[in-house]
């Protein structure tokens, strides 16, 4: 595998998810705010745990986050069946609507900037989102404390 275009794969990633969270700054959320807000709203109601795992955060970020959303009544609170000295998050109507604008804001820039595009460039791209699933999914599942090296990726 070619070490440069990897190299460039890890650059254009976070430079399109910092352009995309400038998408919805009117929305008064932060990015891990507005992160966070999406995964209750895909996943809930989710435990803190969990949330905090998917998210890659630490439990007092975490906690730091929700009590906001919590305050601007976009996520609530629930009692884990399980578990009642847990909680389970879920997504407020409120908060499914602004989710909601947010993700259709996010879709019409990339809708518009595709349109923009040569089209066998915008179908190339299209065409390669199973491929950035599986890539997303993979580093997910990865070991934290594992070090990648050129020799464990296939050729």
């Amino acid at each position: 595998m070619e070490a440069e275009l990897v190299a460039r794969l890890r650059r254009v990633i976070p430079r399109l998810a910092r352009q995309l969270n400038d998408t919805s700054t009117g929305e008064d959320l932060t990015p891990t705010q507005y992160s966070v807000l999406a995964l209750v709203r895909s996943s809930g109601p989710i435990g803190l745990a969990e949330l905090a795992g998917l998210e890659g955060v630490n439990p007092t970020m975490l906690s730091r986050i929700v009590k906001v959303l919590d305050e601007r009544g976009l996520v609530r609170r629930l009692p884990d069946p399980k578990d009642m000295r847990a909680a389970r998050l879920e997504a407020t109507p409120a908060g499914e609507q602004l989710n909601d604008r947010v993700r259709a804001q996010r879709t019409q820039v990339l809708s518009e900037c595709l349109d923009q595009l040569p089209p066998e460039t915008a179908e190339a791209l299209l065409a390669a989102v199973p491929a950035m699933e599986a890539l997303a999914e993979a580093v997910l599942n990865r070991p934290v404390n594992q070090v990648a090296s050129v020799k464990k990726f296939p050729t």
